[in-house]
């Protein structure tokens, strides 16, 4: 069972800053981790190599010191990391993202299975890896809390629903992006982080991928950000107070003031 897990290096949440000129993150001097629903991603895709055997790559695109989360996941069982560092793929939105992590993807050769986080914490888009899946031409089971049953053919998942789960099957290969329920990641051993202090992380770059130089990066961003803000704080407000049937009265009443109802 041959596995790719798409992680990312994002920004502490407890230190997010937006640049006013450009409105992108400020990354320089802010402290960097793994996207935490990544690391559930990580620990399924070992917890499947445990049970079938095969091998777990860990994949992620970003600057020269996101191949820190990479040896983050070999810590904990991933037996390969790549980076895609490339200052061509700087300013990529989630369909470039896609486009060009499926094509490193296709360069690794047959994969069964493709697991990610269900988001990053700081885009909270979610359209990374559905765009892998529709890319390479694959199922995909997004919001994953279980996974019933898996072969080295098909693989049979619970999806988390508004209301409940719906039990998928899928042959494989496919890509499931998962939830934070799905299990508990363990902890790097000793010798697992001596491992990923003597991996070699190979870094591909624009050049040692197929892509399509109008796909990627900026030029390959239909998407952008026009503007960001910090809403102003809410003002203003009334509390109700009294008998349900009064209550209901003055809010009536106070709708038709303010002409939010007829």
């Amino acid at each position: 069972m041959n596995m790719v897990v798409c992680i990312k290096q994002v920004p502490d949440t407890t230190e997010v800053r937006i640049d006013p000129k450009t409105n992108t993150l400020v990354r320089e001097g802010v402290a960097a981790i793994l996207n935490p629903f990544d690391a559930y991603a990580i620990e399924e895709a070992v917890q499947i190599k445990e049970k079938l055997g095969g091998k777990v790559i860990a994949l992620t695109m970003g600057p020269p010191q996101a191949q820190q989360v990479l040896r983050d996941a070999i810590a904990v069982g991933a037996d390969e990391g790549i980076l895609l560092s490339d200052k061509a793929f700087a300013g990529a939105d989630t369909l470039a993202t896609s486009y060009t992590l499926s094509q490193a993807i296709r360069k690794i050769g047959k994969v069964d299975l493709i697991l990610c986080g269900k988001q990053a914490i700081d885009g909270d888009t979610a359209q990374v890896g559905p765009g892998i899946a529709a890319f390479l031409d694959i199922p995909q089971i997004v919001f994953v809390e279980k996974i019933r049953e898996i072969t080295p053919e098909r693989i049979t998942a619970e999806r988390m629903t508004e209301d409940g789960y719906d039990v998928i099957e899928s042959p494989l290969p496919a890509l499931v992006t998962v939830m934070k329920d799905i299990n508990q990641p363990r902890m790097p051993s000793l010798r697992g982080v001596m491992m990923s202090k003597k991996a070699q992380i190979p870094v591909w770059t624009s050049a040692d991928v197929e892509v399509d130089a109008q796909r990627i990066g900026l030029d390959g961003s239909p998407t952008w950000v026009d503007k960001v803000f910090t809403p102003p704080p809410r003002t203003g407000g009334k509390i109700f107070q009294g008998e349900a049937a009064q209550i209901v009265e003055e809010f009536v009443k106070k709708l038709q003031e303010d002409k939010v109802l007829q």
